[in-house]
């Protein structure tokens, strides 16, 4: 029987985004660019799970995840096209810097990404909750 409640589930996953967001900062001074990307966009995904999980939302995979966030937040107008456009591009990031050989980010993709990645998870703490 499961002791944790949907509440448990969403204060642990927008602790983990926060969290994961501080990483970054040590990623990114020791000029880890790949790693930077995989963390931002497993800080955004945190939230997004935690979001899913308010509105009663259950996925399996990321693919899920990213598919049920655009269909209920970012088409209806919740959340800025811009936001889930950069979700989508993290996660397209993610996916050719962890299993891609040979490609490295750089510090301008980086720096380009991080403050809209605080953004969106911001914004996503703000609709769970305000």
């Amino acid at each position: 029987m499961n002791k944790f409640t949907p509440e448990d589930y969403i204060n642990y996953r927008l602790q983990r985004a926060r969290e994961t967001l501080d990483e970054i900062k040590i990623l990114i001074d020791n000029k880890l660019w790949n790693t930077a990307i995989n963390r931002m966009y497993y800080a955004c995904f945190y939230a997004v799970g935690a979001l899913l999980v308010k509105h009663g939302i259950e996925t399996s995979s990321h693919s899920g995840s990213r598919q049920k966030f655009g269909q209920l937040f970012i088409h209806t107008g919740l959340i800025s096209k811009d936001l889930g456009k950069h979700y989508s591009e993290l996660f397209e990031k993610r996916q050719k810097g962890d299993y891609n050989d040979f490609f490295d980010f750089d510090e301008e993709t980086v720096m380009r990404l991080y403050p809209t990645s605080m953004d969106l998870v911001k914004e996503i703490n703000k609709m769970v909750k305000g």
